[in-house]
């Protein structure tokens, strides 16, 4: 069998090892007899791979004590509502900073519980770009400040972290997360949908400070209530089992690969493989500005969009797949997260220089 490097923004690519570690235990963990699927989520078996999954994240991110996590259900999207509902306690307004189209799904959801202000916008240049701190209008009285350090779609991402005051700072850390190290005490509360780096679909992990649990409006249904999941360990109803034990594989697949900062040393020079190639020739093009890049999702064009289909169906033909740009923004989008093994960025940057070679020839 011959494993493809899937560039897919997510459901994406696992590390191989972990797959494998899965097969191994899926008839019988640590000699249960039983599979994780299998396993009730108050079995002391369970609780130990769930408690475990935890304490590696902890560590991994060096999470303080003085934050919660929680593994819910309902992706990052289910965020969107939970953030205003559990955070605006007695306050009206909240500020967004809209820089791509998760950022502007968020801002309709939060707009049905409270008034919205939009602390910057760069849909002007086609969210190119992300905004300086000097351009952020932020209102001092807002409840929080919500942004997404990564636009997926868009391959834009913040080159720093939001200066808020006392303002608490939100972030959608979805397609970034676990790529490089953070100060988590910098923010209020990170969340992050699963499928990209952290593990398959079906699991959300929110990190959220002690001290905004509790606020929830009185109309919060149960489910949507943080402190509710921080009471109960993320257990008042059955959790995601199975996506929860794949994550806890890949927190220890990081700390085998030496952790976040050597994380982000593969990342960053993949990222700048990718870039390189791209800015090297006239017949790729990037559309993002270069203070704005991701090291994740990586968006390009080529110079003749009549080529696309030739340079897909190229690709895959070397085991390169899942290329194409989302719908609504076109052209390529190669998604390079923590699995993504160098060996498949070298493959696609040889296959780059090579397709476009030939198309000049």
């Amino acid at each position: 069998m011959t494993r493809m490097f899937n560039f897919s923004a997510g459901p994406a690519m696992l590390p191989t090892a972990v797959i494998q570690r899965a097969q191994q235990e899926m008839l019988d963990w640590n000699g249960s007899g039983m599979s994780v699927m299998e396993m009730s989520h108050r079995g002391k078996e369970y609780m130990s791979i769930a408690g475990k999954a935890e304490q590696d994240l902890r560590d991994v991110m060096a999470i303080p004590d003085n934050y919660k996590v929680l593994f819910l259900q309902g992706g990052a999207s289910s965020q969107f509502a939970m953030i205003p509902l559990n955070l605006l306690g007695d306050k009206t307004s909240a500020d967004y900073i809209n820089t791509g189209m998760w950022s502007k799904k968020a801002i309709a959801e939060a707009k049905r519980y409270c008034d919205v202000n939009i602390a910057a916008d760069t849909s002007d240049n086609g969210f190119t770009t992300v905004p300086t701190q000097a351009e952020l209008k932020l209102n001092p009285d807002a409840a929080y400040v919500h942004y997404v350090a990564n636009e997926t779609i868009g391959g834009v991402e913040f080159d720093y972290i939001p200066d808020t005051g006392d303002v608490p700072l939100i972030a959608d850390m979805s397609s970034t997360i676990l790529s490089r190290p953070v100060d988590v005490s910098k923010f209020a509360m990170i969340y992050a949908g699963a499928q990209k780096n952290i593990g398959p679909a079906g699991l959300c992990i929110v990190i959220i400070r002690d001290d905004l649990l509790g606020k929830a409006a009185d109309n919060t249904p149960t489910m949507f209530n943080y402190k509710v999941h921080a009471d109960n360990d993320s257990m008042y109803n059955t959790p995601p089992t199975y996506s929860w034990y794949m994550a806890g594989l890949v927190f220890e697949w990081i700390k085998e690969q030496g952790g976040l900062e050597a994380m982000a040393k593969v990342n960053k020079r993949k990222a700048e493989k990718l870039y390189a190639v791209i800015d090297s020739r006239e017949f790729y093009g990037s559309p993002v500005a270069k203070n704005g890049r991701s090291w994740m999702n990586v968006p390009f064009t080529l110079a003749d969009a009549d080529l696309d289909a030739a340079f897909l169906e190229g690709a895959a033909e070397q085991g390169l797949i899942t290329l194409k740009g989302h719908r609504s923004v076109g052209g390529m989008r190669a998604s390079i997260y923590n699995a993504m093994p160098e060996e498949g960025v070298d493959a696609l940057v040889a296959y780059m220089q090579a397709f476009a070679k030939r198309q000049s020839s």
